[in-house]
């Protein structure tokens, strides 16, 4: 990585009460590249995904040890604002989850709660930025005030992401972002991830190792809470260091 990084995670420990569900993990995230973390089921890379953010904050007993770093500040230290943070680091979850509203009050909300725009003029390009930003707004134009929950699926995660760009993010976060969505949808949305890490960076969650292949340029193995290997994509996937790397993406374990 030539660039300083975005995150710098340094021995990240995450506990579900008793439970560690996170041991150990050093990882560094590049600016304006597409990071995809791989790996079985309850491994842990949906947990460490929600780290970068502070999504686990109101999990009843969730605690962090370690630091994550974003732009060298520790996200965890009790000085960080969260609000700060969920602006900076935006969120798109598994399944389409727009607001059962206009896609215009969708897309302004985080503006409007913010107070990003003084102007209904200004709330209005913010708007048809983001929708074009996330290759929806020649779909949306002439029907910015309908039900967003009255489009398709792949059309309401896109409105998501046009919320999530809307409030100026450095860092986009999918977490499973394509699993409910058909391959033409799937192969959509990874096209606008290929055009958003242009002007952002990107952290993937995905079961699909064809997708984190063909969307990423690092990829990191998780197993068991913790990161096996991790690596630029291409050498992940055709020179794995590790046996378990190897395995997992040969379909011996996993």
């Amino acid at each position: 990585m030539t660039d300083k990084p975005v995150f710098s995670i340094r021995n990240l420990n995450f506990f579900y009460g008793p439970s560690k569900a996170l041991s150990g993990i050093d990882m560094e995230i590049a600016a304006r590249q597409v990071t995809a973390l791989i790996g079985p089921s309850g491994c842990g890379k949906s947990t460490f995904l929600r780290c970068l953010n502070r999504m686990n904050d109101p999990i009843p007993g969730a605690r962090v040890e370690g630091r994550v770093l974003l732009e060298g500040r520790d996200i965890y230290d009790p000085a960080f604002n969260v609000t700060e943070l969920r602006q900076r680091v935006g969120m798109v979850f598994q399944k389409p989850n727009p607001f059962p509203q206009s896609v215009y009050d969708n897309v302004a909300f985080g503006p409007r709660t913010l107070g990003l725009a003084r102007k209904k003029a200004d709330l209005d390009r913010i708007v048809e930025t983001s929708l074009r930003d996330a290759a929806v707004w020649e779909d949306m134009k002439d029907q910015l005030q309908q039900n967003a929950l009255s489009f398709s699926l792949g059309q309401q995660q896109r409105i998501c992401i046009a919320r999530a760009i809307a409030v100026r993010p450095e860092v986009i976060l999918f977490d499973e972002s394509t699993s409910a969505l058909d391959p033409i949808a799937t192969g959509q949305i990874e096209d606008l991830i290929h055009e958003l890490k242009q002007a952002y960076t990107i952290v993937i969650v995905t079961h699909n190792m064809q997708q984190a292949g063909r969307v990423s340029d690092f990829t990191g193995l998780f197993w068991l809470g913790e990161l096996v290997e991790f690596g630029e994509t291409d050498k992940v996937f055709t020179r794995p260091e590790k046996e378990l790397t190897d395995s997992y993406l040969t379909g011996k374990m996993g």
